[in-house]
């Protein structure tokens, strides 16, 4: 396999299990700081939103428009950011919010499972897993997509969505933990669940590859921006401020998008 390839697929794998922080922090430790959650949400969510409006998108254009002339290649580029953008919500709109793991509130849910039985935690968990599965393909097709066309972009979207992964984990974790009792069940299901990424990243690449040239690469690149600015703006944003404070989320993502900036002058 090209050394490139390994490369992206390291990233991928790298971003995909970091579900497995997530379950850690629920099970090691008996509280968090909702300030440094806050924070790292809005953080990557800095990073992700800048790096797709400024890097991504542009970098479709111009390869759209390469093959397909100026104007054209402008037109498809924005119709396929928002084909993402539509795509990521309609697995959200699939998805029953409850288990959902954009709707991460996981001591509400545990406390309003309470008086249940340990089944409907259980089924809490599974579920949770299975849908950060689905929404970890795009996700791992991103990450990978970057990796190979750009590895300093490709680093930068990894550390992203390895951040956004780790509440991600312990929306796994905690319902199977109270269900089971068992720290190493609860730990390898969520650890388990990061693995679509990979996956995902994959079955995109060897399914894409007879067909990639400067068109399918440029749809596919103002896709993934699409994705990822819908993640940041309805998953990454709203979770940071349910956590913490208003102005820590936002300073969180004016300092990732200030980095992730002062990288991309960095290594242009």
């Amino acid at each position: 396999m090209d050394s490139s390839i390994l490369f992206a697929l390291s990233l991928t794998i790298f971003a995909g299990l970091s579900t497995g922080i997530g379950s850690l922090i629920g099970l090691l430790s008996k509280k968090f700081n909702p300030k440094i959650l806050t924070i790292s949400l809005g953080f990557s969510a800095g990073v992700m939103i800048y790096v797709s409006m400024i890097e991504i998108f542009v970098k479709a254009r111009d390869s759209l428009s390469a093959a397909l002339g100026e104007k054209t290649g402008y037109i498809w580029t924005t119709v396929a950011f928002f084909i993402g953008i539509f795509i990521i919500a309609l697995i959200d709109k699939i998805i029953p919010s409850y288990e959902n793991p954009h709707e991460l509130n996981v001591a509400r849910k545990i406390e309003d499972s309470s008086d249940r039985d340990k089944m409907k935690l259980m089924r809490m968990g599974v579920f949770s897993a299975l849908a950060i599965g689905i929404h970890n393909f795009p996700e791992g097709l991103a990450t990978f997509m970057s990796g190979l066309t750009n590895p300093t972009l490709g680093i930068s979207i990894a550390i992203a969505v390895a951040i956004h992964n780790i509440p991600e984990g312990l929306a796994v974790s905690a319902p199977i933990f109270y269900a089971t009792k068992s720290r190493k069940k609860a730990f390898v299901l969520s650890f388990l669940s990061g693995l679509a990424e990979p996956i995902g990243a994959l079955i995109g690449y060897f399914v894409l590859r007879s067909v990639f040239n400067d068109t399918t690469f440029g749809v596919i690149f103002a896709a993934v921006a699409g994705i990822m600015v819908y993640i940041s703006l309805d998953e990454l944003l709203p979770t940071a401020e349910e956590y913490g404070e208003h102005h820590l989320a936002i300073g969180g993502l004016i300092a990732g998008m200030m980095i992730m900036a002062v990288s991309l002058l960095l290594f242009a």
